[in-house]
């Protein structure tokens, strides 16, 4: 069982920035692809970024490219989303996710039904 703890959401304004951490439970956190989604008020969650075992691949959507960075730490066992140049479309909740799914396509990493733990979330309000 992996425990996700998000931290580092919050209330900022347009162009801001923050940074979400997430820290996760368990030894063999190098062993999970890591990925962040959101979901604002009536939408479905979608994917934002996602990283490799070994944070050597990384991997965004389109409308986040640019301006967000994910980056992992495993001898901390956390991964993180650096977010510059907020804009009020990226209110959200936002939550990661792991997942030590056997034979991995790199087209998995966007699909949220290849994760098998997800943390609780951390809301993430930009006012313009």
């Amino acid at each position: 069982q992996v425990q996700l703890v998000e931290s580092g959401g919050g209330l900022v304004q347009a162009v801001g920035s923050l940074r979400l951490s997430c820290a996760a439970s368990g030894r063999d956190f190098s062993s999970y692809r890591m990925g962040w989604f959101r979901q604002a008020p009536g939408k479905e969650r979608e994917f934002v970024a996602a990283i490799s075992r070994s944070g050597c691949s990384t991997y965004y959507t389109d409308s986040v490219k640019g301006r967000f960075t994910i980056s992992r730490d495993n001898a901390k066992n956390t991964v993180y989303l650096q977010m510059n140049g907020l804009k009020p479309e990226d209110t959200a909740v936002y939550y990661c996710a792991a997942s030590v799914y056997a034979n991995f396509a790199v087209n998995y990493y966007a699909r949220s039904d290849k994760y098998d733990y997800w943390g609780q979330g951390t809301q993430v309000t930009i006012s313009s």
